[in-house]
C-alpha cells in the first residue's frame, strides 16, 4: 500500500496557527488528484487543500475544527486505491480540536459540505448541518437550498425552541440552563442559548478594530458630494465602457481615482506612524473593504495610481467574487496605505470608518441619494453621496484632512480635474 500525506501549506510569518473546516472526503471514499479535501482558515484568509495525488482517503488524522500548524500531517491516501472497511474517519485521540465535543455529536453522520455563503446562512439561523438537502455540484448545499428551507414551514413549535446548533467546523460547547436574572420572572428561565467561538478571521477583525481604537486618535470629517457629473459621465460611456473592457462601469473606480488626486495633494493622508517616525509612502496601495460569509476582508488595489478605470472596475470585481468564495491570498491583503468602505451597497446613509492599521486615514462612501440642496439661491434636487473621512489626528491636522477632503468632493464634482491632474 502506498501511502501519500496530506499536509497543512506553508503558512505566512504572521500565522502562527490555522483550523480546519469540514472534510469534504470520509475515509474509503475515491479522490482525483488536485481534488479540494479540505479548507484551512487563517486569521486572514481561508485556503484550501488539495489532494496531492490520486487515490483513496485511508485516514482522517486531524478531524474537522482542528487546529493546526504549516506543514503538519492531516491525511493519509493511499494511493493503491485499497482501504480497511473499518478504517476510522478520525481516531478520537488524533483529533486536535479546540476543545472536546460530545460523544454524541461524534457519532452522528457526515454532513452534507456546505458551500460558504450556505454555511453561514444555517449558522445564523441555526440549522443543524446536514438538515438542508443540497442540490449542488456533488450534493452541496447552495445558499439557494437553505433560503427554501427556511421559507417552509416550522415542523412544530418545539422543533422551534430547541437549541440552536453549532456551525460546522466550530468545536461545540455545553449550553447549560440558564437561571432567570435576578428581577426577571422566573418564566424566563430555561431558554435556548448558543456559545459558538469566533472563527479566527472574525477574531482578527476583532483585534485590529480595537487595536485601532486604541493607538490612533481616531477624528472624522464629513463633506457632501454632489454625484450628478459622475451619473451622467458614467450613463453617457457606460456601455462603450463594457464593450470594450468587458466590464461594468462602476462608482467605486471614480472614489479610487478621486482619493488618490487627493493623496498627492496630501501625502500626509498617505502616510503612516512607525514608533516616533512618520512614514510617507511614495506610492499608492487602495484597500477596498470588502464583505464575505466569513468576515469583512481589505485587498490591496496595488499602484492604484498607475491604473486605469477599467483595470480597477475589473480588479473591484475579481476581489468580490473571489472574496465571496474564500480564495483571497494573504498577500494580497497585505500592506496598504489608505483604505475604502462603500457602506453605500448595504444602503448607509452616515458612517464614521475606522482606521484600518497602520494606516492613518479611511474614506467612508455612502449611498447616493437625492436631497433638496441650495444653488443659488434655489432650492434643487440632487443625488448627494455623505462622505466621511476618519484620520489619526496624531499626525494629521484637521486642514490636510479637511482640505484633503475637500479634493475628493472637488474631483468628483468635476471628473475632468481628474485627467488634468488639477
Amino acid at each position: 500500500m502506498a501511502i501519500v500525506e496530506v499536509k497543512v501549506p506553508q503558512l505566512s510569518e504572521s500565522v502562527a496557527e490555522a483550523t480546519l473546516l469540514q472534510w469534504k472526503k470520509k475515509v474509503g471514499e475515491p479522490v482525483a488528484a488536485d481534488e479540494i479535501l479540505i479548507e484551512i482558515e487563517t486569521d486572514k484568509v481561508v485556503l484550501e487543500v488539495p489532494a496531492p495525488a490520486a487515490g483513496v482517503l485511508a485516514e482522517v488524522v486531524v478531524g474537522d475544527g482542528g487546529t493546526v500548524v504549516s506543514e503538519q500531517v492531516i491525511a493519509k491516501i493511499d494511493t493503491d486505491g485499497k482501504v480497511a472497511a473499518a478504517t476510522p474517519a478520525a481516531a478520537p485521540a488524533a483529533v486536535a480540536a479546540p476543545a472536546p465535543a460530545p460523544a454524541a455529536a461524534a457519532a452522528a453522520p457526515a454532513a452534507a459540505v456546505a458551500m460558504p455563503a450556505a454555511a453561514k446562512l444555517m449558522a445564523d439561523h441555526g440549522l443543524a448541518p446536514g438538515s438542508v438537502p443540497g442540490t449542488g455540484k456533488d450534493g452541496r448545499v447552495t445558499k439557494g437550498d437553505v433560503l427554501n428551507a427556511l421559507a417552509a414551514p416550522k415542523a412544530s413549535a418545539t422543533a422551534a425552541a430547541a437549541p440552536a446548533t453549532i456551525p460546522t467546523g466550530v468545536p461545540a460547547k455545553a449550553l447549560p440552563q440558564v437561571a432567570a436574572p435576578v428581577g426577571l420572572p422566573a418564566e424566563l428561565a430555561n431558554r435556548p442559548e448558543q456559545r459558538v467561538p469566533m472563527t479566527r478571521l472574525r477574531a482578527r477583525i476583532a483585534e485590529r478594530l480595537l487595536q485601532s481604537q486604541a493607538t490612533n486618535a481616531i477624528l472624522t470629517t464629513f463633506n457632501e458630494v454632489n454625484m450628478a457629473p459622475v451619473m451622467e459621465l458614467r450613463k453617457k460611456y457606460q456601455e462603450r465602457f463594457e464593450k470594450e473592457h468587458g466590464v461594468k462601469l462602476g462608482f467605486m473606480s471614480f472614489f479610487v481615482k478621486a482619493a488618490v488626486h487627493a493623496l498627492k495633494k496630501f501625502p500626509i493622508l498617505n502616510a503612516s506612524v512607525d514608533g516616533n517616525d512618520i512614514v510617507y509612502h511614495g506610492y499608492f496601495d487602495i484597500g477596498i473593504a470588502v464583505g464575505s460569509p466569513r468576515g469583512l476582508v481589505v485587498p490591496i488595489l496595488r499602484n492604484a495610481d498607475q491604473m486605469s478605470f477599467a483595470d480597477i472596475e475589473k480588479k473591484i470585481a475579481d476581489f468580490g467574487k473571489r472574496a465571496a468564495e474564500g480564495k483571497l491570498g494573504i498577500e494580497e491583503m497585505t500592506g496598504g496605505t489608505f483604505s475604502i468602505s462603500n457602506g453605500g451597497v448595504f444602503g448607509s446613509m452616515l458612517s464614521t470608518p475606522i482606521i484600518n492599521p497602520p494606516q492613518s486615514a479611511i474614506l467612508g462612501v455612502h449611498a447616493t441619494k437625492e436631497r433638496p440642496v441650495v444653488e443659488n439661491g434655489q432650492i434643487v434636487i440632487r443625488p448627494i453621496n455623505y462622505l466621511a473621512l476618519s484620520y489619526d489626528h496624531r499626525i494629521i491636522d484637521g486642514r490636510e484632512a479637511v482640505l484633503g477632503l475637500v479634493a475628493m468632493k472637488e474631483a468628483l464634482e468635476d471628473p475632468a480635474r481628474l485627467l488634468f491632474n488639477i
